[in-house]
């Protein structure tokens, strides 16, 4: 690459950068309903048009905001699998689950962004789904070491449920045992709830200590997908 082009490819991140920063802003102030590609140019001094050149649309841009806030979630999750590497399943399981509250109580509005609201006429695309897989894929390793060489606590499944977790584990973890990857959906969705029950205020005059609840509600979901044999 000559130095002009390395120049010019430096200015465009700069740029691209840029935008980003300033539609991050309006989600904080407006919500993700009301980004707006005239404002943001206007906030940064461009013409419209010159901004279309990098997001040709409102949806260009609110997909790269999502795939940066589920990247952004997903290396927090991974982080805390890393630093809690030589302790106990369940303490790794709690690690990654604390990081995610913490992530979210950081970036409120692009934890709303991901796991908020549908934004009205905007229909994510595929190419969200690798950085959206990044936190589930944290929990799946965790709950797959411990199958491959301590082995889970029996799981109890419904007779009606097992065709819908072989369905499930054969899509999302063919090396899991049914019981665990419908158990370990249910508490996947059961954390983000807990996250959004607090971050969205329906834990005021009901939780106090939110952080020693929430611990004790992660401990019980891996309990759940069979991280305790006792």
């Amino acid at each position: 690459m000559s130095t002009t082009q390395g120049a010019r490819a430096r200015a465009r991140r700069d740029v691209t950068a840029a935008i980003k920063e300033e539609a991050r802003g309006q989600l904080a102030k407006k919500g993700a309903a009301k980004l707006s590609l005239r404002a943001v140019a206007r906030e940064l001094g461009m013409v419209s048009s010159a901004l279309y050149r990098y997001f040709p649309s409102r949806d260009d841009l609110l997909t790269a905001l999502i795939i940066d806030a589920y990247d952004s979630l997903g290396e927090a999750a991974e982080r805390a699998r890393d630093a809690a590497a030589g302790a106990g399943p369940l303490d790794r399981w709690t690690a990654v689950c604390e990081a995610v509250r913490d992530w979210a109580l950081a970036h409120p509005h692009e934890y709303a962004l991901i796991y908020g609201s549908p934004v009205p006429g905007y229909a994510a695309p595929q190419t969200t789904v690798p950085a959206a897989a990044r936190v589930g894929l944290v929990f799946i390793g965790i709950v797959r070491d411990v199958h491959e060489h301590a082995g889970l606590a029996d799981l109890p499944l419904p007779a009606e449920l097992r065709p819908e977790a072989e369905r499930m584990a054969a899509d999302l973890a063919p090396e899991l045992p049914p019981e665990a990857v419908a158990a370990l959906v249910a508490a996947w969705a059961q954390l983000f709830g807990l996250v959004s029950f607090e971050l969205f205020g329906q834990f005021t005059n009901v939780v106090e200590d939110r952080a020693a609840f929430f611990r004790y509600a992660a401990a019980g979901l891996a309990r759940q997908v069979g991280l305790d044999r006792s």
